[in-house]
């Protein structure tokens, strides 16, 4: 049977031999699949529950170490912020079963549709293609944002999945997202005026604000710094949640009329549905009243 597949297609001509090499590639790759295919039952079944919002949350592995030698601007660096915005924006053009995203620092958070059959709602493979999309992305687009800075070796993010049942849950996952993000801000704000502008170690600074509530904190940024804290702009201090919005594309396209010997300039309008970032607050209802098509069932 080897030699016969080793046989120029010359000599199987009109001879049958190319039949009979066929049949016995198959029934051997028949034998090879039922003997090895039992270890396909140790996958472990990683289909989500139905009917329940999938959030995929990603984190950057060791980013103080990451931003400390990319020498990130403290407290907030916009290069950064805005490369994390890219990369999202990124994985819902790619994964379209994504109906909101939420990230700040150096997170992101996916929620994909409730009814979502995407891969057979395979957490695994949320999961992988949703943390792999954005690494990949992160690595693409440095060079658009840190114009300067050369990246000095590849970032990594870990992800995690947690399924929410309700509306509400999702609301509130998504305001304990928001909250961290305004608490770890308002830290790190008080905290870096300490080290860069009162000469304070940043040990010192941490003795400084242990124990402080949010009010002394605000009141250190005001006293100290002449900072009114809710003047930061509010992608800082609210993160960025990114929505699919319609939107209307004026372009320039060249084209000839009837009885015109020329072609002519004219501007077109197209829809587009595009992923927008929007900095506002997700905790109160008005955002949720403004685009209610994200928690709608038929979405």
């Amino acid at each position: 049977m080897l030699g016969c597949w080793r046989a120029t297609p010359a000599a199987w001509a009109g001879s049958g031999l190319w039949a009979g090499c066929v049949r016995g590639r198959r029934r051997l790759l028949s034998m090879a699949k039922s003997k090895f295919e039992y270890v396909r039952d140790f996958e472990a079944d990683d289909t989500c529950l139905p009917n329940c919002w999938i959030v995929v949350r990603l984190d950057g592995r060791n980013f103080h170490r990451f931003s400390e030698q990319h020498e990130f601007k403290k407290p907030n660096d916009d290069r950064a912020l805005h490369l994390m915005t890219k990369c999202a924006q990124t994985v819902m053009q790619e994964l379209e079963d994504i109906a909101v995203a939420y990230g700040q620092s150096d997170e992101y958070s996916f929620v994909f549709k409730k009814k979502s059959r995407w891969f057979k709602r395979r957490a695994s493979k949320f999961m992988t293609h949703v943390v792999s999309q954005f690494a990949s992305s992160y690595v693409f687009y440095w060079k658009d944002y840190f114009k300067d800075q050369q990246l000095l070796y590849p970032p990594g993010f870990d992800g995690r999945i947690v399924l929410y049942p309700s509306n509400q849950n999702l609301k509130d996952y998504l305001s304990w997202r928001q909250a961290d993000c305004h608490i770890n801000n308002l830290y790190n704000t008080v905290f870096w005026m300490l080290v860069q502008r009162s000469g304070l170690t940043p040990v010192q600074a941490q003795d400084r604000l242990q124990g402080t509530l949010a009010g002394d904190k605000n009141e250190i940024l005001f006293s100290e710094f002449n900072i009114n804290y809710n003047n930061e702009p509010l992608m800082y201090r609210k993160g960025t949640v990114l929505i699919w919005q319609k939107i209307n594309e004026v372009m320039t396209k060249k084209i000839k009329l009837p009885q015109e010997t020329e072609e002519k300039e004219v501007e077109v309008t197209r829809t587009r549905t595009k992923v927008v970032p929007l900095h506002c607050d997700i905790i109160g209802d008005q955002f949720w009243e403004e685009y209610p098509e994200i928690l709608a069932e038929d979405s």
